[in-house]
């Protein structure tokens, strides 16, 4: 089994769903995804296929309620569409209802759901089938900054070493979850230390696999969004973290064999919603108030990373971010607290001149 099986078979798993997708919606939807295969994620297309579904949905049920099925919606239906129409559906997605269940989404969601209608419309457009790119004369939500949520390690309280202790001593799990905690606690601990300590994503923390790791380097490979392949490094406390729980795991016959670096009770490769409720087991603990997430911990390492740099391109490097505007955005309101340390630390004169 190659390194990449947990990746392609997400891909594989993705391009299925997909399909599903696609059978029903009308024929030409499927166009669009042949079209866009090349400079997109299996992911990233199964993302446009839920929006899309939607946008079809809300087409049938408000726009063209005297057709039967989505199937019967035509390409010349939507070239005939008016901006009015698509701005119509931005507010549908504020609540609305869609194989039974009910769902809304935030301005986020909705820019998200309009950027995917944008994207079809541009591709029917530049192929001269519309007529207009009417998708285009929408404008996007106005995104409001979300506030940073992670674990702070200033101050009284250092929640980041709380959460690893946590994970080790098991303080404050309730009686069911403690009789897992014995056959879990090596693993947990190595997971949360892992990702606050090299600020990885669940997909690549999921994605690793055992010789992935090179323990006389400190350093392992990750696939980035994308499939790119790059070398992280992790400081000592996360290599004695990996290497407790690799030692745990090599005890087991039966785990000797196994590619994936993390293993659920069932003896598999851990699965992203795994990690996220272990995650949220031990951040309830440590910090109640806060909705701590694996994404959060990514966060807190970036926070820390930065404090300590004061570089934000090595923050994006080390976070994989394409933009180093997207690291600017996230972390530009500790540019202050160094710019005050940096100019506390400068010094005019001896105090005794």
């Amino acid at each position: 089994m190659s390194k990449e099986s947990y990746f392609e078979q997400r891909s594989v798993l993705c391009l299925d769903k997909i399909e599903n997708i696609l059978n029903t919606l009308p024929y030409y939807v499927e166009e669009f995804f042949v079209g866009i295969e090349s400079r997109t994620t299996p992911l990233t297309r199964l993302n446009y296929a839920y929006d899309l579904r939607v946008f079809f949905d809300f087409l049938l049920k408000k726009t063209f309620r005297n057709k039967k099925s989505v199937l019967d919606i035509s390409i010349e239906d939507l070239n005939a569409l008016s901006s009015s129409d698509i701005e119509l559906f931005v507010s549908y997605l504020s609540n609305y209802t869609i194989n039974g269940k009910k769902e809304s989404c935030n301005e986020r969601g909705k820019s998200r759901k309009l950027a995917t209608v944008r994207s079809f419309y541009k591709f029917f457009f530049n192929k001269g089938v519309f007529t207009a790119n009417t998708a285009a004369k929408v404008s996007m939500p106005k995104l409001h900054d979300k506030e940073i949520i992670r674990l702070d390690s200033n101050g009284k309280v250092d929640e980041v070493a709380a959460m690893i202790n946590t994970a080790d001593s098991g303080n404050g799990l309730s009686a069911h979850q403690q009789t897992f905690h014995a056959r879990t606690r090596v693993r947990d601990v190595a997971i949360i230390t892992l990702f606050l300590g090299t600020g990885i994503r669940i997909s690549e923390l999921v994605g690793l696999n055992v010789n992935d790791i090179d323990f006389n380097a400190n350093s392992f490979v990750v696939t980035r969004k994308g499939g790119n392949r790059t070398i992280l490094y992790f400081n000592q406390e996360v290599k004695a973290a990996l290497e407790d729980y690799i030692t745990e795991r090599m005890q087991n016959e039966n785990l000797k064999n196994q590619d994936a670096l993390f293993l659920s009770l069932q003896e598999t490769r851990i699965s992203t919603r795994a990690v996220q409720n272990l995650v949220k087991k031990y951040a309830q603990i440590v910090s109640p108030l806060k909705k701590i997430t694996p994404h959060k911990l990514r966060s807190t390492f970036g926070t820390n990373l930065y404090r300590e740099t004061g570089d934000i391109y090595v923050v994006a490097d080390v976070l994989g971010h394409k933009d180093v505007n997207t690291t600017k955005k996230h972390y530009a309101a500790l540019s202050e607290d160094i710019k005050k340390r940096a100019a506390a630390a400068v010094k005019l004169r001896d105090k005794d001149d």
